[in-house]
């Protein structure tokens, strides 16, 4: 008990110190990328700065000689500028001047020319314009790439996040599910034990009520139910290990289970067994796909509320044979194709949904076929199919 208590201690620590130090790359992030802004924003209004004072002295230099003392420093503000993309245009939204737009074009200026709003627009949101102040002229620029790639940082930090999450999720989920089957094998196993400690006195107590001349029927009935057990016991055994697999021949087991099914359930089922009048081979643990067959069978008079008409064929293909059972039961929704083979899915009001869990792992895990639902009309019926390869 106190184990578990601090183990979600534990969890619930590194969860929070997880969250935290999330929360503070994301907003050290936030607070770099507001930071590289600005000082993108001071470096623009320098050269705004520049090009003002720059326009200036191209004026100035017809009347005055001497207006080029500072040009120099001028030019080099001007040209340090090479990531930055940025447009200027005049009062009448007219083109002065651009830098870094249009990289890899077949002519950028044509490009800047062509989308010209389009860029004004985009670089507005992404920052406030900058006056030039030299007749009505504006200076509109976005963020730079390094400033972009910051931008989307955090998102691909949450996506990594998120990944690693679900990685860890899944190998916890993968981790648990192998500790329950290793529980229900376990259980399995231990209810055959169980059982088997009845049956061997039944058994013996059979053998006394032969020798006090009890009516041959009971006996033979008794006996029945015995071999019944047996076969119980046998198929809980085998679920809790590996089952041996013998070459089998699938015709016969399948009619030898049909044929047992049919004396015991209602008289208003109406059966139809299809198959080939030749034997048909392939590794088989009889008692586990009696099982299985057994599912099926009593899955599909459940849908179909113990009345109307069941449909057992065997189909033999090249490598494969496929077993297909047919009820004229209530139906499923395509959506439960793949559901109603999981643990504890039922659409019964009393049932624990382990049945066709049960078969698919009998005919998936223990004999490497394949379990599904074929086909399925809502009010028409369902035919679920076994493939089995063939030898």
């Amino acid at each position: 008990m106190g184990f578990s208590k601090n183990r979600n201690l534990i969890r619930w620590v590194i969860i929070i110190a997880s969250f935290a130090i999330i929360s503070l790359i994301l907003w050290n992030t936030y607070v770099f990328f507001q930071k590289f802004k600005a000082e993108e924003r001071v470096k623009m209004e320098n050269w705004s700065f520049a090009q003002n004072e720059f326009l200036k002295v191209v004026s100035e230099l017809s009347t005055d000689e001497n207006a080029s003392s500072n040009l120099d420093l001028t030019l080099k503000i001007l040209s340090s500028n090479n990531t930055t993309p940025m447009i200027v245009v005049d009062k009448d939204s007219t083109i002065v001047t651009f830098n870094n737009i249009g990289k890899g074009k077949k002519s950028d200026s044509i490009f800047v020319i062509k989308n010209v709003k389009k860029l004004i627009t985009q670089f507005s949101g992404e920052n406030v314009p900058v006056d030039v102040n030299y007749e009505g002229q504006v200076l509109y620029y976005g963020n730079s790439p390094l400033l972009n790639k910051l931008k989307y940082y955090p998102l691909a930090l949450l996506l990594i996040i998120i990944l690693f999450a679900a990685v860890v999720y899944f190998f916890y989920r993968s981790n648990k599910t192998a500790i329950e089957n290793k529980l229900w094998s376990g259980m399995a196993k231990e209810t055959a034990h169980q059982i088997g400690t009845p049956l061997s006195s039944l058994i013996g107590w059979t053998e006394i009520l032969k020798i006090e001349n009890v009516n041959p029927e009971y006996i033979k009935e008794i006996e029945k139910d015995i071999s019944r057990l047996q076969t119980i016991t046998e198929r809980f055994s085998k679920i809790g290990s590996l089952p041996k697999l013998e070459k089998t021949d699938i015709v016969a087991e399948t009619l030898a289970t049909t044929d047992y099914l049919k004396t015991r359930l209602s008289k208003l089922i109406d059966f139809e067994i299809i198959v080939p009048e030749n034997k048909i081979f392939v590794n088989l643990n009889k008692q586990l796909y009696s099982w299985t067959i057994e599912n099926l069978v009593k899955n599909g008079i459940d849908a179909m509320k113990g009345k109307g008409k069941l449909k057992i064929e065997i189909i033999q293909l090249e490598n494969n044979i496929s077993i297909n059972i047919t009820d004229s039961g209530k139906g499923l929704a395509k959506n439960q194709f793949k559901d109603v083979f999981e643990p504890g899915y039922t659409t019964k009001k009393r049932g624990w949904g382990l049945g066709l869990s049960l078969a698919k792992r009998i005919i998936e895990e223990f004999h490497g076929g394949k379990i599904k639902v074929l086909q399925s009309e809502i009010g028409k019926g369902t035919t679920m199919q076994i493939t089995l390869k063939s030898i």
